[in-house]
């Protein structure tokens, strides 16, 4: 299919309607907005502004070079999406990548689907459709989840039924941002990994977390080996158990063990051990020797 082909193929009878002041289309019950709403047109990239919700904050130079030359050859194939502010104005709501690699390319012009939203749906479809379509850095993420719910008041159940993902896992990406802003910007470079992080976030004291960061980095710790840091850290911290006093050994004097050989009429054998633990054994030969010594005893 060739770039013209597609050009007309993208409603330009459309992109003149927009252009006619007599045809203003405000909201979706004016005249002419179903034609318009939802469908595909051509917009100069002069009447689009950037979205200030949008959540990404940092894009791939090269990436964007290469995107450009791609739509250079073959146009834009996913169209943009954008909401129409006043007569020939709009905000872009997604696509931002597309659209400066478009304005890299040299087009003046991209195709676009036309949406009218207030503020909070335009901030909710920005959000929600960068989450999904994006390969947003796991920071950036965590944000776009963090200003759904401050801004839009929505919970974390909410937002698994907006963006389709698991509430353990939004709250995953949300306990992100309670690590060191130093190792947020570590994970949104790429230095370390989202499962390094969620391995760090157990680590309140963010000194010791810096710390910990700062090996993983220096050493090239893997997950499973930061994990294994985080648990031997954690595990310092435990009260060790009080260990008794271990009794030590003591020497039995000769004279001692004579004295009892004398007192029991027999040869009287005394061990101690080493933990100063030991028996007295005192044999006898008959019955009428044990009731000897058990008289002794008694006595």
């Amino acid at each position: 299919m060739t770039k013209a082909i597609k050009k007309q193929a993208l409603g330009r009878g459309l992109s003149a309607l927009l252009k006619d002041p007599e045809n203003d289309i405000k909201s979706v019950d004016d005249k002419n907005a179903d034609k318009v709403v939802g469908s595909i047109v051509e917009l100069e990239l002069d009447a689009i502004e950037i979205n200030p919700f949008q959540p990404r904050s940092n894009f791939n130079e090269e990436a964007l070079r290469e995107l450009s030359v791609s739509i250079r050859e073959l146009g834009v194939i996913q169209p943009i999406t954008v909401r129409k502010l006043d007569f020939n104005k709009y905000q872009l709501i997604s696509g931002e990548r597309r659209l400066r690699a478009s304005k890299l390319a040299g087009l003046t012009a991209v195709p676009a689907y036309i949406r009218i939203a207030n503020d909070n749906e335009s901030l909710t479809m920005a959000l929600v459709e960068n989450i999904q379509r994006h390969d947003l850095d796991p920071i950036e993420i965590a944000l776009s989840y963090q200003r759904l719910m401050d801004e839009i008041q929505l919970t974390q159940e909410q937002m698994s039924d907006r963006v389709g993902k698991k509430r353990s896992t939004i709250a995953n990406y949300l306990r992100l941002l309670k690590l060191d802003p130093i190792i947020q910007t570590g994970i949104r470079d790429g230095f370390i990994s989202m499962g390094h992080g969620r391995a760090i976030i157990n680590i309140e004291d963010q000194d010791i977390q810096t710390d910990i960061y700062q090996k993983i980095v220096s050493q090239n710790l893997s997950v499973r080996e930061t994990e294994t840091l985080v648990k031997n850290y954690q595990e310092s911290l435990k009260p060790k158990p009080a260990t008794k006093a271990k009794a030590t050994s003591f020497d039995v004097e000769e004279s001692e063990k004579k004295a009892f050989t004398n007192y029991f009429g027999t040869k009287v054998d005394v061990k101690v051990a080493a933990n100063g633990k030991g028996k007295i054994t005192i044999p006898f030969h008959s019955e009428e020797d044990f009731n000897r010594i058990m008289k002794l005893i008694r006595d």
